[in-house]
């Protein structure tokens, strides 16, 4: 069986230099294609769904459209819930079988972050071999219906960052570190790499060995992409960008295809093109012939 958690996953690409895409997707087939374009590129990969998906389609759904699709493939996949702000709705998803969780505390105060993230980690670890992702300081932006205004956000403070991590257990750290979910305003964000590899760095003299998450992979270009790998990310998020490719799918093909009433051959021309962008970002990512 390929189905496997976060963490074993993204111990290995931190060590081997590159990182695994975490595809947000909203649809069954949308998960095919995320799914079979991996496959293709023998790319391990994590599949996220954020809360928004999860309360419309439904836990047992989308963990059993999950499990079917990837028992037929060779490659390790994750399921991943994104951006989780609530306690109990981390504990549901893990009792229906996802095998990786985000609890979201960055809103709250520091002392709080910590000790609401350990009470999701100590019940992933009751219940399993579940990682479990946390984030101190706040990614600008909108992310499912966590709205996070640019003069809002706060960098991660990398002496913080180590006691969060130590004292919370979590197996995956995202820190703020100037990246946004949607679209930059900018063609070039500022976007601290440096705080990331310095945060990597005092990780590893506590010999706390967490790999690091980048938010708001959308829209950064490709060099900047390469650096943050360096300086230490090993996953790294993209959700906006695959539900425009999704939504401008289908709009391509309506326009072509106005009087053709027929949803499989629509749905067929959406999955093509999230095939090219998954795959893109496996070359980008350097994931290909990783699994």
């Amino acid at each position: 069986m390929s189905i496997s958690n976060s963490k074993s996953i993204l111990i290995k690409a931190a060590k081997g230099k590159y990182a695994v895409g975490a595809f947000n997707i909203t649809s069954i087939s949308q998960l095919q294609a995320v799914v079979e374009a991996s496959e293709a590129a023998r790319s391990p990969l994590i599949i996220q769904t954020s809360v928004g998906t999860v309360e419309i389609m439904g836990t047992k759904l989308l963990v059993s459209a999950f499990r079917a699709i990837a028992e037929d493939v060779s490659i390790p996949v994750a399921l991943h819930l994104d951006h989780c702000t609530d306690v109990e709705f981390c504990k549901k998803c893990i009792d229906a079988g996802y095998t990786s969780i985000m609890y979201d505390g960055s809103k709250k105060s520091f002392e709080e972050n910590i000790r609401t993230t350990a009470e999701v980690v100590a019940y992933a670890r009751k219940k399993g071999d579940i990682s479990v992702e946390g984030e101190l300081g706040t990614v600008s932006g909108v992310e499912d219906q966590i709205k996070v205004a640019e003069n809002e956000a706060e960098l991660c403070n990398p002496v913080q960052a180590v006691r969060y991590v130590a004292e919370s257990g979590v197996d995956l750290f995202a820190p703020a570190i100037g990246t946004a979910h949607g679209i930059y305003t900018t063609e070039n964000p500022k976007i601290d790499v440096d705080r990331l590899g310095n945060i990597g760095k005092l990780l590893a003299e506590k010999k706390l060995n967490v790999p690091l998450v980048v938010h708001g992979g959308t829209g950064l270009k490709e060099d900047l992409v390469v650096k943050l790998i360096a300086a230490g990310a090993a996953k790294y998020n993209v959700s906006t960008e695959l539900k425009h490719v999704w939504l401008d799918g289908a709009w391509e093909y309506l326009q072509k295809h106005l009087t053709d009433y027929n949803p499989s051959k629509m749905a067929k021309e959406q999955k093509k093109k999230t095939a090219e962008a998954i795959a893109e970002w496996i070359r980008i990512l350097g994931s290909k012939d990783k699994a």
